[in-house]
Formats: structure tokens, C-alpha cells, sequence
């Protein structure tokens, strides 16, 4: 397969499991370092570069996490290549002047994110840097003169020398080697048929840590991430449709006018280089009890569409999707084609809350989702706006996402009151046995669920100041 590196085209014939950044780095592009092989530090940060309407647009990834067999037919672009005769790029050039590096170790990697926004012609605000870099580490230099060298670069002019399309007019996807890359659902099922062991991939984010953590060899991928029926955010008059291969930062441009709760939540789900490379469906297939789309996805009442590599589909509702620890109802012929979100549920009040030990960038220790519909006819009798729906759910707590259905109809009729936070407060912890791990005891899980439904129920009471509660702690 092909692809281009720094502006010259070269030919790679490697293994499934090897990653982009241990190809690099054999050839002699060591300026991406290596920190922690989990897509965590930034340190391995890369552009790539596709060729989109005829332009070239890059993003970024962690190349420690993906394999470069799926970079095939991309221009992938390392901090060796910014600069040229001409001198340093604006970024490189910005990071001198407002002393932005100490150790050095970190600086390629910001560089690089830096670079994508300055090719992207992002604006120069401090919440768009702080976005940008959010998934790169720097533990001696500190972020300000990062962040100035950032702001100061996105207010340079700038032409840019790495968007020539003509790089990738006749590279192409992988169809052949040791990672399939089929273009449409016809030529995926007809791989899996071919090649029945070999396991999914689309974003990475997860499975290449089998590989960079867990050391397991894989000997054949298949790609999914250029599948173009599951690329797809389409539109009904009743749903939405989302492809299983969709990314989050395109679910954030999609939501962006449509659930403002959802697109708070993206922003701390993984880096800017993770909701790159990670999808939804990628979210949902791997089980994990610690995934935060599944709670939301459960209030919302969605659907996923399974189909078979024979070309048979059924609908799962989501709530029915996980049987256990990593364990969910998808037959090993069987992909996520897609999930359908009703309308309807975008327009009642949503919230979602995530608690993790950092507020970017972070696996959560509890998810909360809740969904809450309300008749406000009482309003001008001084009452307030009583539930007539409400859906909640929780990630983190339990081997699989959790629905409250108990708790759900102790609301159903009720006004919020300082009665009712206590009484559903009680019963949450009876209704929930949270597991403790190395990320939050049972106890501070219950907490933190209790303090979640809360500030929900006062957010959707549209109380400005929260009850004030005592909670007590139970084992």
C-alpha cells in the first residue's frame, strides 16, 4: 500500500499490528516520540492529511495507536516536515520566540497540534487552542507560553505548502495486505466473509492497545473507518441516523445546534487526536462498562442496526445491546451498521455528567445520563413542572450501562421537591451495587450518582441555586 510522508510518496508492506509510529520511527522520523503507547500524552501527535472535495485536510491522531496500514492513501505529515529552506513553520517559529519548550520532549507533539489548527485556518482564541492541545502532556514547561505561541501562530498569515492535492490523486486505499480497507458495506461483507477471524477496526482508540499495552500479536485487520454507508449522518422525518464509522468530532459538528449536553460531553471524551480516530459504533461494539456514549444513547431510547456478513439486519434497542462484562448480543458475523436516535428525544431536557480525576482526557469513574419530560399547566397555580417522563441511566457503576427504571417511575407524576431529591436519593442507593476499583470506591460512586440525579432533577426544576442535601454515605 501507499501513502505520502512529508510530501514524498512511499510504499509500505508491514504487518497488521504495526503502528504508525513504530514505522516512523524505523525510518528515521524520530522527532514523534513515544510517551505511554495509549493515545494519552500527545507525544507521538501527527497530521494526516485526505483529500476531501478535491482539498486536502488534515486532523490529528495518535500514531502510537494506529496501525499504518490504515493510513494508506493519506499524506501524513511529522514535525521534520513543517519546516523547509524558507525557515521554520509559523508554529515551530512561535514556539522559539515565547520560549514554549524545556525538556523537548513533548514539543513535537504540540507543534503538531498546533500545525493542524493553523492548517485548518482555525480562529485565534484561547478556548480553540485549549481545545487543540488538550490531549498533549507537558509536565516542565507549562502550558501558558504554549498556548501564546499557539494564539500568535493562528494570527499569522500563512500559506500553506502541505495542501497539494495533487499528492494524493493516485494513492489510494488499501485493497489487498495484512489490513483490508473496503469502501462500501457489499465489499466489507464480502472480507469478513474471506477472512471470518479477522477483528473490526475503525478508530483503534481501544483495540491497538491489545497490541501497545497488552502485547498481542494481530496478523489481520479490517478496516471500517472508509466504509461509506457507515460514514453516513442521515436524516428522517422521525430519526437520526448514525453510521457506526462516524467520528466524534464530526458527532460534535452534527450536535453542535441539536444537543448542546451531548457536545459538553464530547469535550471531555478523550483527546481532540482520540474523537479524531474514535467512533461511535467502535464506542459501543468493545462492551466496555466504561463507555460514555451507552448511558446517553439509553435515555434517548436509540436503536442499533446489526447486519451480518451475509447481508441479514436486525434492530437491538440499546438498553438490550450489553449481556455482560465485554459481552454484548453481536454475533461474531455481525457489525454495527448504524444507530437511530429519535427526534423526539433531543427536544425533552437532557443532562449528562461525567466525574473522572481529570477533566480532559479521562476514563470515567461515573457516567450519569437523564432524560426528563415535564407538564408546566400547574405553573401559574405556583406548583411546579411536573415529570411525565423520565429515563436514567449510568456508565462506570456496574459490568454493563445501567438503567434505573424503579427510580424512573418514583418520578413519573411528581414535582420536584425538596421530598422528592430525598426520596429518590434514598433509593438510588438501595437500587445500585457499584463496583469498587482502582478508579472510585463503591461508596464515592454512590455519592456522585446521588449528587447527579439532583442536579438534574434542580437543572430541569430550573431551580438557579441546588438543594442543599445531606448525603449519607452507604457501603
Amino acid at each position: 500500500m501507499k501513502l505520502v510522508i512529508n510530501q514524498q510518496t512511499v510504499e509500505v508492506n508491514a504487518p497488521a499490528d504495526r503502528t504508525a509510529l513504530q514505522y516512523l520511527r524505523a525510518s528515521g522520523l524520530t522527532g514523534t516520540k513515544e510517551g505511554c503507547a495509549s493515545g494519552d500524552c500527545g507525544a507521538c501527535t501527527v497530521m494526516v492529511g485526505e483529500l476531501k472535495a478535491g482539498k486536502v485536510q488534515f486532523k490529528t491522531i495518535n500514531s502510537c495507536i494506529v496501525p499504518i496500514g490504515q493510513l494508506a492513501g493519506t499524506h501524513v505529515v511529522t514535525v521534520e516536515g513543517l519546516a523547509d529552506q524558507s525557515g521554520l513553520h509559523p508554529v515551530q517559529d512561535e514556539m522559539v520566540v515565547c520560549h514554549g519548550s524545556q525538556c523537548g520532549f513533548c514539543t513535537p507533539g504540540f507543534v503538531m497540534s498546533l500545525a493542524a489548527m493553523l492548517e485548518n485556518g482555525d480562529p485565534a482564541k484561547t478556548e480553540t487552542v485549549q481545545q487543540g492541545i488538550s490531549g498533549n502532556l507537558c509536565r516542565c514547561t507549562g502550558y501558558r507560553p504554549i498556548v501564546q505561541a499557539g494564539m500568535n501562530a493562528l494570527g499569522r498569515d500563512y500559506e500553506s505548502r502541505l495542501q497539494d492535492p495533487g499528492l494524493l490523486n493516485d494513492i489510494k486505499p488499501a485493497s489487498s495486505g495484512s489490513v483490508q480497507q473496503p469502501l462500501n458495506e457489499s465489499a466489507l461483507r464480502a472480507v469478513m466473509v474471506q477472512y471470518p477471524r479477522a477483528p473490526l477496526i475503525a478508530g483503534g482508540t481501544d483495540l491497538m492497545l491489545e497490541v501497545t499495552q497488552r502485547y498481542q500479536g494481530i496478523e489481520r485487520l479490517i478496516d471500517v473507518s472508509r466504509v461509506k454507508e457507515l460514514r453516513l449522518i442521515t436524516e428522517t422525518q422521525d430519526t437520526y441516523g448514525i453510521g457506526a464509522s462516524v467520528t466524534y468530532t464530526e458527532l460534535e459538528a452534527f450536535f453542535a445546534p441539536r444537543s448542546p449536553a451531548l457536545v459538553s460531553l464530547l469535550h471531555r471524551f478523550g483527546s481532540r487526536q482520540i474523537r479524531n480516530s474514535g467512533t461511535i459504533g467502535g464506542n459501543l461494539a468493545n462492551g466496555s462498562p466504561i463507555a460514555d456514549m451507552p448511558p446517553i444513547l439509553i435515555c434517548w431510547d436509540a436503536t442499533l442496526e446489526l447486519c451480518s456478513s451475509s447481508g441479514q439486519t436486525r434492530e437491538v434497542d440499546i438498553s438490550e445491546f450489553y449481556t455482560g462484562y465485554r459481552q454484548t448480543v453481536l454475533k461474531a458475523d455481525e457489525y454495527i451498521a448504524g444507530i437511530r436516535i429519535p427526534k423526539r428525544s433531543l427536544n425533552s431536557f437532557t443532562r449528562c455528567y461525567k466525574s473522572s480525576k481529570r477533566i480532559e482526557d479521562d476514563i470515567s469513574s461515573v457516567m450519569g445520563a437523564f432524560l426528563f419530560e415535564g407538564d408546566s399547566s400547574n405553573l401559574l397555580e405556583g406548583g411546579g413542572s411536573k415529570i411525565t417522563a423520565a429515563r436514567i441511566a449510568f456508565g462506570g457503576m456496574a459490568a454493563t450501562p445501567v438503567r434505573l427504571t424503579g427510580i424512573e417511575d418514583r418520578l413519573v407524576g411528581k414535582t420536584v421537591s425538596e421530598e422528592l431529591l430525598t426520596d429518590v436519593s434514598e433509593a438510588l442507593g438501595e437500587a445500585m451495587s457499584p463496583l469498587t476499583d482502582v478508579r472510585a470506591s463503591a461508596e464515592y460512586r454512590t455519592a456522585m450518582a446521588r449528587s447527579m440525579v439532583v442536579r438534574a432533577l434542580n437543572e430541569f426544576s430550573g431551580i438557579s441555586k441546588p438543594l442543599v442535601m445531606e448525603l449519607e454515605l452507604h457501603a
